[in-house]
């Protein structure tokens, strides 16, 4: 990709920009000097997020509850917020939950992402960085993970993301007004260094970390660790973990540098850690013994995960720099400091 910059206060609008990946964007985007406009709906986000957001960055960021369906919703935003471009995070996204309710993620992530590409059109807005996943690859051949690899997701969730980049290559295809950047990131953790950010998932959560991190808070009883089985040195799953604020990073560095067409790009650090390394490095960073007990595999997890990050470094000048220790540090920082996430602010 070429590279360019947006002049100071252009506006981007971050959908579901409540939620985890896109507050920490949209804080990173706000003090790299863009307006910011968010639109979420809630599901899976927090108003106060919003709040802290405004806090972190000493802005008035506009805000939208809406769902990306409501086209009149769409249309008003496009109207009166003088958006550039877009980086799109909304969506459902549990692997474990689109292998039991697979036509609501296809209805929810499909749906949303193709009223937002039609009001994008009608708006003569062409500029979007879409949030994948690395659940594209599938239970991949070989790690770590090229933008070559082939792809064949093995369960609902990463195929609604695999359909949405088609799409995607297929509207750049028709028309070279079109400027696209898929990045397929794969297992954000991490929270803002201030700990007034993090992750706050709704219910009980579907990602290790956030889970792992109740566990040592005293919210819940102990790990459920899925299978210890695999062909990895410890028996348990291997995942690219990636700091939530160095995945932000990745997605200013692909605004910028959005050109014609339609590309992919990973984000990750290339080096993996078990599920039982990850419990045993929150012991050591929280001062709390993390007890787990083992349970059958997960339906639609794989055994390795491994980004190999090197088109992001070399073509987007991007790089994760942050340590899986740092990324606990802040994680246990933000859920230390909120034990119940967002709902400590109400009190």
């Amino acid at each position: 990709m070429s590279g360019r910059w947006f002049t100071v206060k252009e506006t981007v609008l971050v959908t579901g920009g409540a939620g985890y990946i896109g507050s920490h964007t949209a804080v990173a985007l706000s003090e790299r000097g863009y307006r910011i406009v968010i639109v979420d709906d809630l599901s899976n986000g927090s108003p106060v997020a919003v709040d802290v957001i405004r806090r972190l960055t000493d802005t008035d960021v506009a805000f939208h509850e809406a769902d990306l369906t409501d086209t009149g919703a769409l249309d008003r935003i496009f109207a009166t917020e003088g958006i550039s471009a877009v980086l799109h995070f909304a969506g459902l996204k549990a692997v474990g939950e689109s292998v039991a309710l697979p036509l609501r993620y296809y209805q929810v992530n499909l749906g949303s992402t193709m009223s937002l590409l039609e009001a994008m059109d009608r708006h003569d807005v062409r500029q979007l960085v879409f949030s994948s996943s690395a659940t594209v690859y599938g239970d991949p051949e070989t790690v770590p993970i090229s933008e070559t690899a082939p792809t064949g997701a093995t369960n609902p969730y990463g195929r609604s993301k695999l359909i949405i980049e088609d799409i995607l290559r297929d509207v750049a295809a028709s028309d070279d007004r079109w400027q696209f950047c898929l990045l397929r990131y794969f297992n954000p953790v991490g929270a803002h260094a201030s700990g007034d950010l993090g992750e706050d998932p709704a219910g009980i959560p579907n990602n290790l970390v956030p889970f792992v991190m109740q566990v040592a808070v005293g919210r819940r009883p102990e790990v459920q660790v899925f299978g210890t089985d695999y062909d990895t040195p410890d028996g348990t799953g291997v995942r690219d973990y990636i700091h939530v604020v160095d995945l932000a990073d990745g997605h200013l560095a692909a605004l910028e540098a959005l050109e014609p067409g339609c590309e992919a790009f990973n984000l990750g650090t290339g080096t993996g850690a078990s599920v039982l390394e990850v419990i045993d490095a929150t012991s050591l960073v929280s001062g709390r013994e993390v007890p787990y007990t083992v349970v059958e595999r997960r339906p639609g997890d794989i055994a390795v995960s491994l980004a190999d990050p090197t088109r992001a470094n070399d073509r987007l000048g991007w790089r994760a720099d942050r340590s899986l220790e740092t990324m606990l540090h802040d994680s246990w920082n933000w859920q230390s400091k909120h034990p119940m996430g967002f709902e400590d602010y109400e009190d």
